[in-house]
């Protein structure tokens, strides 16, 4: 599933090409995604430009004309730049095509994504409850600390909850919690202040590294620009339950936390 990094690389990839475009034609070959495309979408953005292309947690932000065009992955979902006129693929659902004779192509083999329109004076129940970026001045070690407290629930889930602290997924959670030498499995009321002092300082370190490198390549994500992103060879955990650990050459353990696997080293984490 495309974490933050990825879309923050899709994002980057597609802003240029987008940023004052005017938008000539919406073609929908198939609106049947996680939630339907709205029937009247075309309406709102043809003949419009895109003023600005943003990021909030995993959800991209393409504003255009009266509101916002909120996109969002799902499992294999991607955004990317073709000619107009390129002919579609079985998964390609979406083109939004425009003047410059380029389009932005959404494609989604599981149909698991979105495409969702938000008036400008409406802000969508979607985005409502979030919590901080995790590369802001406004999420740190101290607000993991105070929000954990009384907490019977594992470390891992916990940092996960977008009401805590937005974007921090399944791979770079494990590798956050590996980085700062917590057993995910550890209760989040139950770890002190300083270990969540450097979780968060491993959080953000990990998520600025991946988003430099273009994200993870997971089965078929590639960035807006159509390249794989490369943070897979740096992965010290995510998906390598059974081998030897990197830093110390234990076997490292997995197990299931929140639905999820966890994949960790019992030597390194504590």
């Amino acid at each position: 599933m495309p974490e933050l990094p990825e879309v923050e690389t899709t994002r980057r990839g597609i802003a240029p090409h987008l940023q004052g475009q005017r938008v000539s034609r919406l073609v929908v070959r198939e609106r049947r995604l996680r939630w339907p495309i709205p029937e009247d979408l075309a309406i709102q953005i043809e003949g419009q430009c895109f003023d600005a292309i943003e990021r909030r947690a995993k959800y991209l932000l393409l504003r255009i004309g009266g509101g916002t065009l909120i996109g969002h992955l799902g499992m294999s979902g991607s955004l990317r730049l073709v000619p107009a006129g390129t002919p579609a693929g079985k998964h390609d659902h979406v083109d939004i095509e425009l003047e410059s004779g380029m389009a932005l192509r959404y494609t989604d083999p599981r149909r698991f994504g979105a495409l969702l329109w938000a008036r400008a004076d409406e802000p969508h129940a979607l985005l409502g409850k979030l919590g901080p970026e995790p590369l802001s001045a406004a999420f740190d070690g101290e607000r993991l600390y105070q929000l954990s407290r009384g907490k019977s629930t594992a470390v891992k889930p916990f940092i996960m909850d977008n009401a805590v602290v937005v974007g921090v997924g399944n791979i770079y959670a494990s590798e956050a919690l590996f980085a700062a030498g917590i057993d995910p499995r550890r209760e989040a009321g139950r770890i002190s202040r300083q270990r969540y002092l450097r979780l968060a300082e491993e959080i953000k370190r990990i998520l600025a590294a991946a988003i430099e490198r273009g994200g993870t390549t997971l089965r078929d994500f590639v960035g807006g620009d159509g390249q794989p992103g490369y943070f897979k060879q740096e992965l010290f955990v995510y998906g390598r339950g059974g081998q030897l650990c990197k830093q110390c050459g234990t076997t490292l353990s997995e197990v299931r936390l929140g639905q999820r696997s966890s994949v960790f080293c019992r030597n390194c984490q504590r």
